[in-house]
């Protein structure tokens, strides 16, 4: 005799895969956050500190618990959604065009790709929100040279891209409140670097635009003055 449990989760799922769009963007954001979790790991092996993965301020741990949930349900919605069929409200489409799902996922490949360009560009300084312990170098250059957060942009991007492809009720809360996050933890990072690094950060921020460039001339930094 079959167990009754068995069919209720086999006409629930759909294998192989039936929203190809939702699949590509939720193994592009699983390869972002992965990435994300080996770059804390190998930063821990060579200075003993994970990047700031768990955050040393208060405020930052608070806002860390705040926005795990943010990510588990970034990840994993999008690749439920991908073989599960007839689920609840908060889970279902509010609108299926192929083409746009497709362009949004294209969108998501190509956010992922600039922003490994953008973490390779900070190197050592890549840090997971703020170490009131911790001096890093100010990066300026490549991305840098135009936008003061692009990994923040990127993940902006990666994000609406995201809520394009599935678009439901419940990716749409999660996308909501993941920006809104990203805006108030980079003017965050911007008080404390403008502490750290002083008036050469503060010309930097007046050149330089937060998400979006304010000019397309690249910023230079003023020449360090020379040993009389």
């Amino acid at each position: 005799m079959s167990d009754p449990t068995v069919l209720p989760l086999a006409t629930a799922l759909h294998l192989p895969p039936h929203d190809w769009p939702a699949l590509a963007v939720g193994l592009v954001v699983a390869a972002y956050w992965w990435r994300v979790l080996r770059m804390a790991y190998k930063m821990r092996r060579k200075t003993g500190r994970a990047a700031n993965l768990i955050p040393t301020e208060p405020l930052g741990r608070v806002l860390r618990l705040i926005w795990q949930p943010v990510v588990w349900v970034w990840i994993a919605h999008p690749l439920l959604a991908a073989v599960v069929v007839n689920p609840p409200a908060l889970l279902r489409p509010m609108y299926d065009i192929p083409p746009v799902r497709w362009f949004a996922a294209l969108v998501a490949v190509l956010a992922f790709v600039a922003t490994r360009v953008c973490w390779k560009r900070m190197g050592k300084s890549w840090r997971m929100g703020i170490d009131p312990g911790e001096r890093t170098a100010l990066v300026v250059t490549g991305p840098y040279a135009y936008v003061r957060h692009p990994i923040y942009a990127l993940s902006s991007v990666l994000m609406i891209a995201t809520v394009v492809a599935v678009p439901t009720p419940l990716m749409a809360a999660v996308g909501l409140l993941h920006l809104v996050l990203l805006q108030w933890e980079a003017r965050r990072e911007e008080r404390h670097l403008s502490r750290v690094h002083g008036e050469q950060y503060d010309r930097y921020c007046a050149g330089v635009g937060r998400f979006v460039p304010k000019t397309f001339r690249s910023y230079a930094a003023p020449a360090a003055p020379s040993a009389s």
